[in-house]
């Protein structure tokens, strides 16, 4: 097979191809020993990723007349790790299309969620749970957490996913989560006393732990979004609200600060990740070492602005300190929130809690900015704003 190639203004060689497959990745062009008085080798890589056309890299490599096979391995490997570059690169872009993709996706379905409110919401926090309590059970029993403890028995982590996804809908029934969570606890220590072999006290408290970490924690937003149901009077929205699905009472104090809480959460992790790509420099902890002083710093801001923003929109809080406060208080509350299960995860030896999202991982690392916010925000309501008025 013969090539011609055409060198600043140098005239046209012959040039020789050869390969040594019938389909070849990569391909070398070497130009006719008696030009003098340089020899070029030139390599020609050939690749083509899915869906787009071929790419070629390319590389001169000055060599002897006696050169052998051994001179180019050098540049041909430069070459190779080039289009290795390329390739993570590509994968990383094919990987931010998917985040925001299914993270579109995930938002408008929560959106419409929350709005439905009673069971509906309550349901998919429940169906939410049972995911994130088997992640985190999957994590307590992962070789990297194992190793230094015993984990429950697998049958305890299944019953306790369970109970983690009961715990909402008692909430929604009943009102309250204390007997639940008091008498799942007993049902959990009951359990382990009563095995075979000796029960350990790490198994206890990993068990424990996730009820809380799991199911308790979560029980929050089913008290904020539907206990919550005091008529938010001046809400503009709910002035043009179709009557067929419930009119202005529909917003409620409970569903205007759910709104406002995962809206600026989800405002503090965007703006997070761009302020850290863009500006990050001090990194902020050594549990997740990507987080930066500067990026937390970006996602403070971009929280308090879309609190203060919804809080004019929906008219709650009325006060600027108020929304500023709340703002804070849901920054706050992700930012620990997503630590913790970057502690967990680091400890466990895993990046991902699970791969149920593409381009996301778990649902756990989804929902860790929600873990802590949930009891927080209902907090503020009950009692904070009480005291120093809306």
């Amino acid at each position: 097979m013969a090539a011609r190639l055409y060198l600043g203004r140098c005239p046209l060689f012959p040039l020789s191809l050869s390969s040594p497959s019938p389909s070849p990745k990569s391909l070398t062009l070497a130009l006719p020993r008696p030009l003098p008085p340089i020899h070029l080798r030139f390599h020609l890589v050939l690749r083509r990723p899915r869906r787009l056309p071929f790419r070629f890299t390319a590389a001169f490599v000055p060599s002897s007349a006696a050169d052998g096979p051994a001179d180019h391995e050098l540049p041909l490997k430069d070459v190779e790790a080039s289009a290795v570059i390329d390739q993570q690169r590509q994968n990383q872009g094919s990987q931010l299309r998917k985040r925001v993709i299914f993270g579109l996706g995930i938002g408008l379905g929560a959106g419409g969620v929350v709005v439905a409110g009673g069971w509906v919401f309550t349901v998919a926090v429940a169906a939410a749970v049972f995911a994130a309590a088997r992640e985190y059970f999957g994590l307590v029993r992962s070789r990297g957490i194992a190793a230094g403890m015993t984990p429950p028995p697998r049958y305890l982590s299944r019953v306790c996913s369970v109970i983690c996804a009961l715990m909402p809908v008692l909430t929604l029934y009943f009102g309250h989560m204390d007997v639940s969570v008091t008498s799942s606890a007993f049902v959990v220590a009951m359990a382990l006393i009563l095995q075979r072999g000796n029960p350990r006290f790490a198994q206890l408290s990993s068990a424990v732990f996730g009820l809380f970490y799991c199911g308790y924690l979560s029980c929050f937003w089913v008290k904020l979004r539907c206990g919550l149901s005091a008529p938010a009077l001046n809400t503009k929205i709910g002035n043009v609200w179709p009557v067929l699905l419930g009119g202005q009472a529909h917003w409620t104090v409970g569903l205007v600060a759910t709104l406002i809480s995962i809206s600026s959460i989800i405002a503090a992790d965007t703006f997070a990740f761009l302020g850290g790509r863009a500006f990050g420099r001090t990194p902020l902890t050594n549990i997740s070492p990507k987080k930066t002083l500067e990026g937390a710093l970006a996602g403070l801001s971009g929280c308090i602005v879309i609190a203060v923003l919804l809080s004019k929109i929906l008219c709650w809080p009325t006060s600027l300190i108020s929304a500023s406060a709340f703002g804070i208080l849901n920054f706050t509350g992700s930012l620990f929130g997503d630590l913790v299960e970057s502690m967990i995860k680091r400890d466990a030896g895993v990046k991902d809690s699970g791969s149920l999202i593409p381009g996301h991982g778990g649902i756990l690392d989804r929902l860790d900015s929600y873990v802590f916010t949930g009891a927080l925000c209902y907090s503020f309501v009950k009692i904070a704003l009480p005291l120093f008025g809306v």
